[in-house]
């Protein structure tokens, strides 16, 4: 078989003239293209196509410097038949990099590449930094002495066990997708949406500023301590430590405002003075122990002093297992340093996991060496006096330091011991083998935490700032250099790391401090479960090596630490977080990100939807699901606004629009969900908004009947808008507005239809299109020869982007209706729907102070036994109706001149009026099926009589009420000519200044008088 003859007519045809490649679609119009889309496509499938092969293009939203970004051919592009449409969209193309004539605008070359880590010098060396502190070096000694070798061990073990299930959560985030700059609050936010994520994003840079003055005080303390040593002072005590921080400060903003390749050599030098200071504590703890060091408690390895160090020895208040974590697990925090500048790192999804975990690993190993190591080496008390020694005089010795001829026991008595592990926190200097190291190595612990924060910070907030989440941020998300550099948010961080560094008293904010580093491990924690947990298939992470349950205990053990740290900081942070969380709820920020809180609202919303199919529907439990013909709903608004006064936070709401003619890009995007969504959120309405393409309106809406809704969550109520034109309208639009309440009333629908004296739709002042079966905003003649539906020209060329932005009329419903009336007429028992929609409306704030009054038909005989039978009816429909009346006249005969109105508006309409030279009467009616005959007249007369009367008695009563709600009445299918069933409708609702509610239930009960 030749393959060339059987090409597919949309081929792509390539000249030997380079000048007139082109490609055709079946014999329509060419258009120039440099293909390589086609051509690739040709090479991928072995023949010429539109269809084109995979490519990192489509997925991608960043473009590749030099050549334009390849597009996905549309579905429209490959289906649609090219002959219905001779100017289809452009193809999918790809520009060359070799152009002829390149744009002046465009550069030339390609920005230069800012710099990037990878996982050691980015992320591991980073954290590991972060995690090390003053703790590692004047506590940790310390807690070993407290809760003996063993149960440091257990809380290093612990402590690391949380940060570890925390860097294992980081991790699955942080391969879910690419990450970008933002750190910790881009994985939450992105994780579990805005609202967590911007009030965790904002207290937790709010946190590393802080932490920026905590670490410098911490350096500058030291400092002043060695220049008391040395006699040396400025001022005093705390103006030292000021002046020493701020300096500090200082100099480490301007090694941050270098770039990050400055920032970063520091973090290695600083990595490098810390390892040098370690490698000089275990070569110190292997040289033997002079004179002088014994008297102080060290005897290098000991295995007695091993076991003895090994057991608990609690002292003073704080002597506790608890106790001693809570003042070790803020040194094994840190481990988001790596993950916060997420956007300055080569592949962070291979960075941050790597990083992080390799972080949590060697700190923890260093953590347990020291703590073994310097438990054999030291006693937990030594006299430091060189004159302890065991002679013949000395009595009963106490301490293990008796064993290697050392008395301390007269220390150990007083408890007055200066040394040893329980007393003297610089036992690290005393055991390395050249002291000022360890002092060189708290400087760099100090520094380089100072540096990371004040890094960490501006990166976090930088990004909060760029997704306006929050008012009067937005100038510091501003970006400066390759590295996009937010130098306006480093000195934010400055400013406010001098300002806690002025105050020098840091033991009040480093409780509150350390609870937001908390919250901030428990929200990451809670984001991986909770991504876990529904299910989504958006949720592909690449790192396998989590557990949703590991992740859900780490955020509850989480919170249980903060407020084992401090309670009353564990309760202002979450309230904190709590206000900025209600803050943004109330906001709503127009973002999308796909957080797994939208995949647990539908997770939750299928599971209850398909619950609700288990149990029958129940009276007791009935509510008005509406189904609204709208058409695009800011068309109008009243229509909307009233449905919505009685369905919001009640019932179901549909907005409807049905789009007439052939399925096209055009019109389906002109009528697409998201700006009529928009428009309606903006509008506070809680509703659904549903399009569907038909060949007319009457069959557009048959398929929303029959079709919209999903299980027990389906419409039961439609409801339209009053046809104010019907007698300028097509007689086969008529047929449709009318046959659309048969198909209504066929499929067990109740029906309501809103009347307003000044009208519905606003689409004429809008300038939008709207569909001819309701009100039009053409007028057009009567044409009584005809029924050839004529289309009026719809506008389509506004943008519904824009069309939603023009400012909306306020409705009547909005506002607060006073003490006014709501006017029921429940002429004609219907189930009790014509009851039940007036009850919802008295129970919502606008309508509360509204009276409802109810009217009924009657006998002048029997006035009071009916009116007394239902009220009884009434009170046992718990309405809480009061006001009651008795119609007797309603059956009366109307005047004269209301009847002469009504056969005037029924006249064009009549058979009568259109007979031309002795046409008989019955050829026109088959002529004409939607004439009314002489017959049908007369048949129906006493029914037409009683709407006018209806229209007289509403006039009477009802001229000044708030609402009047009146049982529709019903015509039959097929007998009832459609002009004469709008004239009722017409006449019922005629000259009324208030809006008229035609209601008529489905005929089943709505209402119930029982408990089960």
């Amino acid at each position: 078989m030749n393959l060339t003859t059987a090409r597919s007519p949309f081929s792509v045809s390539s000249l030997k003239n380079e000048d007139a490649r082109k490609f055709s679609l079946g014999g329509c119009s060419s258009f120039d293209s440099d293909s390589v889309a086609s051509r690739s496509s040709a090479v991928f499938s072995g023949y010429d196509t539109l269809d084109t092969p995979p490519s990192y293009d489509f997925y991608t939203n960043t473009e590749v410097f030099g050549r334009a970004k390849k597009s996905r051919p549309s579905l429209f592009q490959l289906h649609a038949n090219p002959q219905d449409d001779p100017s289809p969209p452009p193809l999918y193309e790809e520009t060359s990099v070799d152009k002829q004539s390149p744009d002046e605008d465009e550069p030339t070359e390609p920005p230069p590449e800012p710099a990037r880590f990878g996982w050691a010098q980015g992320v591991m060396i980073r954290c590991m930094l972060n995690i090390w502190g003053v703790i590692l070096y004047l506590r940790l000694p310390w807690i070993t002495a407290q809760a003996g070798i063993g149960l440091t061990w257990v809380i290093i073990l612990l402590s690391s066990s949380i940060t570890g299930i925390t860097g294992l959560s980081t991790s699955a985030i942080a391969t879910n997708g690419k990450v970008k700059g933002g750190g910790t609050y881009f994985l939450i936010s992105r994780s579990l949406g805005p609202e967590l994520g911007g009030s965790i994003g904002l207290i937790f840079a709010f946190a590393n500023a802080v932490a920026v003055a905590m670490h410098t005080v911490g350096f500058a303390e030291t400092v002043q301590a060695l220049m008391q040593d040395t006699g040396v002072s400025m001022v005093d005590r705390l103006n030292d430590i000021r002046i020493i921080g701020v300096i500090t400060v200082t100099c480490l903003l301007a090694i941050s405002m270098a770039g990050m390749e400055w920032e970063s050599k520091a973090q290695v030098l600083f990595f490098f003075v810390i390892m040098i200071s370690f490698g000089s504590y275990i070569v110190g703890t292997i040289m033997p122990a002079s004179r002088q060091k014994q008297a102080r408690g060290f005897f290098s390895y000991r295995a007695d002093i091993f076991a003895e160090n090994f057991v608990p020895g609690w002292r003073g208040p704080e002597g506790s297992f608890f106790g001693m974590f809570s003042i070790f697990f803020p040194s094994a925090t840190g481990i988001l340093a790596g993950a916060n500048i997420s956007g300055d790192l080569k592949d962070p999804n291979i960075a941050i996991p790597r990083g992080t975990m390799l972080a949590i690993f060697w700190t923890t190993i260093s953590y347990l060496i020291i703590s073994a190591t310097i438990g054999s080496c030291v006693v937990r008390d030594a006299s430091g006096s060189m004159n302890d020694t065991i002679s013949s005089l000395s009595g009963e010795c106490l301490g293990i330091g008796c064993n290697y001829g050392w008395d301390f026991s007269e220390c150990i008595n007083n408890k007055t011991c200066p040394f040893g592990l329980s007393n003297n926190y610089q036992t690290m200097s005393l055991v390395s083998a050249v002291a000022p190291l360890i002092s060189a190595g708290i400087f760099g612990a100090t520094l380089s935490s100072a540096l990371a924060c004040l890094v960490s910070a501006p990166k976090v907030f930088q990004c909060l700032c760029k997704d306006n989440l929050y008012p009067g941020i937005g100038f510091f998300g501003k970006g400066y250099g390759k590295n996009n550099e937010p130098l306006r948010s480093y000195l934010l961080a400055y400013i406010i790391a001098i300002c806690f560094i002025l105050i020098a008293e840091l033991n009040t904010i480093a409780p509150i401090i350390s609870n937001f580093f908390l919250c901030s491990y428990a929200l990451i924690n809670f984001s991986c479960f909770h991504a876990s947990i529904t299910n989504s298939p958006g949720w592909r992470p690449t790192f396998r090596f989590y557990s949703k349950w590991l992740s859900l205990l780490g955020a509850v053990v989480s919170v249980i630490i903060m407020f084992l740290l401090t309670w009353w900081a564990a309760l202002i942070a979450i309230g904190i977080i709590i206000f900025l969380l209600g803050y943004v709820l109330y906001k709503k920020p127009d973002v999308n990100w796909g957080s797994s809180m939208q995949a647990s609202s539908y997770n939750m919303a299928l599971s209850q939807c398909v619950g609700l199919n288990q149990v029958e529907d129940h009276i007791k439990n009935y509510r008005p699901q509406c189904l609204v013909l709208t058409g695009a709903p800011c068309t109008r608004p009243s229509l909307v606004d009233f449905i919505s006064t009685f369905t919001k936070n009640q019932s179901l709401m549909i907005c409807a629009n049905v789009i007439t003619g052939e399925p096209s890009p055009g019109p389906v995007d002109s009528a697409k969900s998201s700006p009529h969504i928009s428009w309606l959120n903006k509008r506070r309405i809680k509703s659904f908004y549903h399009t569907v393409a038909a060949d007319d309106l009457r069959v557009g809406v048959q398929m929303l009947l029959q079709s919209t809704g999903l299980g027990r969550m389906r419409p039961n109520v439609l409801v339209m808008g009053f046809k104010k034109n019907w007698r300028k309208a097509q007689p086969s639009n008529l047929e449709n507005y009318i046959g659309i309440l048969h198909d209504a009333f066929d499929l067990q629908y109740g029906v309501c239809v809103l009347r307003m004296k000044e009208g519905l739709d606003i689409s004429r002042t809008m300038q939008a299109h709207v569909n001819l079966g309701f009100e039009t905003s053409t007028e057009q003649g009567l044409d009584t020869r005809s029924s050839t539906t004529t289309t009026a020209a719809i506008d389509t060329s506004l943008d519904p982007e824009a069309l939603m932005a023009m400012s909306q009329p306020t409705s009547v419903f909005q506002t607060r209706q006073g003490k006014k009336t709501i006017d029921v007429y429940w002429l004609s028992d219907d189930g009790g729907l014509t009851l039940l929609v007036p009850y919802l409306l008295s129970r919502k704030k606008r309508w509360g102070r509204c009276k409802v009054r109810l009217f009924v038909g009657g006998e002048a005989q029997q006035i009071d036994e009916q009116k007394q039978e239902l009220k009884a009816l009434i009170g046992r429909f718990r309405l809480g109706f009061q006001d009651i009346q008795v119609l007797p006249d309603i059956n009366g005969k109307p005047q004269s001149e209301h009847i002469k109105r009504f056969e005037d508006l029924i006249a064009p309409y009549r058979v009568s009026s259109v007979q031309k030279d002795g046409q008989e009467a019955d050829e026109t009616t088959k002529e004409f099926s939607w004439m009314v005959s002489d017959e049908e007249f007369e048949t129906f007369k006493a029914k037409s009589l009683r709407q006018i009367r209806l229209n007289e008695v509403i006039q009477d009563y009802s001229r000044d009420a708030a609402l009047i709600v009146v049982t529709m009445p019903v015509g039959r299918r097929g007998a009832c000519p459609s002009p004469l069933y709008m004239a009722w409708l017409e006449i019922v609702s005629r000259d009324l200044r208030p809006p008229v509610l035609l209601v008529r239930g489905n005929q089943e009960n709505v209402l119930t008088l029982y408990c089960q």
